[in-house]
């Protein structure tokens, strides 16, 4: 037997072992490093004309490590909270202790919070990284970043806490599966977070709207001089959070999870935090509590939806979002929604690594032919061509109204900015067509004109542009959706029908 048959029956164990044909054609002759057929050329002496298939074994083995790392679990973990509790010193805490950031990194970041007179904002530099999120000291926009455990690799959202970016907020908790909900245990700052107007009541209605199914109630600062890891702190804010989170929709006791830990010192983040800290803890610490989650049931094989969260030009058009439904592969040809732009996809890249193609679940840029930058606007939705998105200007929902503005009358005419997915757009509603019984959660039969706060209402809707939207019962993430109004959240609501 020659060496070519040598090598074609090596290629063909390979592939077969892992069940991957592999791809001849993809290499090219000058990419064949020959130092690999030393020792037979020289045995032979003879000119041995090497044929391209010998890299495609070692090409194939790179693309199938990359698809092995690809295959490990994946989720998004959004932080939220009131201003302050700490939800950028546990993002950046997280990463410390899995090893993405080294020690050299945070000395240079206590430096600058020492020459800044903020000490206990180093920790918080590694996720707020422009410098207007470090002099204010809180953030503005969604941070991003990678970690991974054994088993799983996540995503942080780091979302900001301040009432006036609660619109990226949203943005951050409608990609996340899972949130971490940070509440500070100091005295009088779980007070004003908690109180009516405090961003933890409002986070934890956003979240549950936005299909945050799961949440971890982490009571942060435990080791602050006004609380020393007192139980009964931490039993004061659970037995205030536990009705309201049931009143939220959440079910306590399956999908809520309750833990005490310092963001600041790492106390009961990697590991449990010691008995002689806190000896009446007996749970596990954060990352075990995180890695413990179920992963939410996603379809593979349904048809592809990415909603488009951010775009730029990097040797072509690239867009940025999570997949929603379906998978993605180098080389499909794909819609643009709602402009029906024709694309093909160049390249795909999840986290740093650039794979062959990617499932649901996974944040992905995807490198796009066909279409301009300046084409594509935030909540445009990357799709099937042989399924694509609804795109609508007026659509049938279910309404529940939270708090109209000063108490005003819910009616036809109302006008508020719809937050659906990554879209945010002014909407009216056209027409209120049932009030929903809270009692037999039907719909009543008497016509309405008005109704108020606390009401669930069927109602029509329109919107100035085009959008891209799925019924609920499809698509959840794509058909759930908020009212908001002059910076308060006034209705949460589903999309029941589509009017094309």
């Amino acid at each position: 037997m020659d060496i070519e048959e040598d090598i074609r029956a090596l290629q063909l164990d390979s592939s077969e072992g892992n069940g991957v044909m592999a791809n001849v054609e993809d290499v090219k002759p000058q990419d064949v490093e020959k130092p690999d057929l030393k020792d037979e050329v020289n045995a032979s002496s003879k000119p041995v004309t090497i044929e391209p298939e010998c890299t495609s074994e070692v090409k194939h083995k790179d693309t199938e490590d990359k698809m092995e790392d690809i295959r490990k679990r994946h989720l998004n973990v959004v932080f939220i909270g009131h201003v302050d509790a700490g939800k950028s010193t546990i993002g950046g805490q997280i990463l410390f202790l899995s090893g993405q950031v080294d020690d050299r990194t945070i000395q240079k970041y206590e430096k600058e919070a020492k020459d800044k007179s903020r000490e206990s904002w180093y920790m918080a530099y590694i996720m707020d990284t422009n410098e207007e999120e470090r002099v204010k000291g809180i953030t503005v926009e969604v941070g991003r970043a990678q970690f991974e455990t054994e088993t799983t690799r996540f995503t942080i959202l780091d979302a900001p806490g301040h009432k006036s970016y609660v619109p990226n907020m949203i943005t951050g908790a409608s990609q996340a599966d899972i949130g971490v909900l940070v509440i500070s245990a100091r005295k009088g700052e779980f007070e004003t977070g908690y109180e009516r107007g405090g961003q933890t009541r409002e986070h934890v209605q956003l979240a549950k709207t936005l299909g945050v199914s799961k949440l971890f109630v982490v009571v942060n600062k435990m080791d602050d001089p006004t609380v020393n890891w007192s139980k009964e702190r931490y039993d004061e804010i659970e037995s205030k959070m536990t009705p309201f989170l049931r009143s939220s929709g959440y079910n306590v006791k399956k999908d809520v999870q309750f833990l005490p830990l310092s963001g600041l010192v790492g106390s009961n983040m990697k590991t449990k935090v010691d008995k002689s800290i806190c000896p009446w803890w007996n749970g596990s610490c954060l990352l075990e509590a995180l890695d413990a989650v179920e992963v939410p049931l996603r379809d593979p094989k349904g048809p592809l939806r990415l909603p488009i969260i951010d775009k730029f030009k990097d040797l072509g058009t690239v867009v940025m979002g999570k997949v929603e439904s379906g998978s993605v592969r180098e080389g499909d040809n794909l819609l643009v929604m709602p402009n029906r732009a024709q694309v093909k996809v160049l390249a795909i890249y999840c986290d740093e690594d650039k794979v062959r193609h990617a499932g649901p679940g996974e944040n992905l840029r995807v490198r796009l032919s066909g279409i301009e930058e300046e084409d594509i606007s935030s909540g445009f939705v990357l799709c099937s061509v042989a399924n694509p998105i609804p795109a609508v200007s007026e659509f049938v929902a279910q309404l529940q109204i939270l708090e109209s503005l000063d108490n005003a009358i819910f009616t036809a005419g109302y006008k508020a900015v719809l937050h659906i997915h990554a879209i945010v757009e002014e909407c009216e509603i056209v027409e209120l067509m049932q009030q929903i019984d809270p009692k037999t959660k039907k719909p009543m039969k008497k016509k309405i004109l008005f109704v108020k706060n606390g009401a669930v209402v069927i109602c029509r809707m329109q919107v100035n542009n085009v959008i891209c939207i799925e019924k609920f019962t499809a698509f959840p993430q794509l058909g759930r959706f908020t009212l908001r109004t002059e910076g308060k959240t006034v209705a949460v609501g589903k999309v029941i029908d589509v009017l094309s």
